[in-house]
């Protein structure tokens, strides 16, 4: 896996009910992508997972034959947690 954790949300034109089938079978597809959300009402995609942002982009749009827009990126940042000593305050 390559790339960064992030979560991007992308415009497609998703006109009828195979549209959307199609993207969502052409996600599936995709290794990188851990997860996704497709609303048809809104014309939106988001999906999320260790990616190049301007990759997934270009693959959808080449499998879709449709304008793909980039809306918005967010990359994650996962910190490390330490685990704090547990400490037991109990009276006896």
């Amino acid at each position: 896996m390559e790339g960064q954790v992030c979560c991007m949300v992308m415009r497609v034109n998703l006109d009828c009910n195979s549209c959307c089938k199609k993207m969502r079978r052409n996600i599936l597809n995709m290794k990188e992508i851990e997860k996704h959300l497709i609303e048809k009402q809104e014309n939106r995609v988001s999906v999320c997972g260790r990616f190049k942002p301007a990759e997934v982009a270009i693959k959808l749009r080449k499998k879709m034959k449709r304008r793909v827009e980039i809306l918005e990126i967010e990359e994650v940042h996962y910190e490390a947690q330490k685990e704090a000593p547990t400490i037991n305050h109990y009276k006896y």
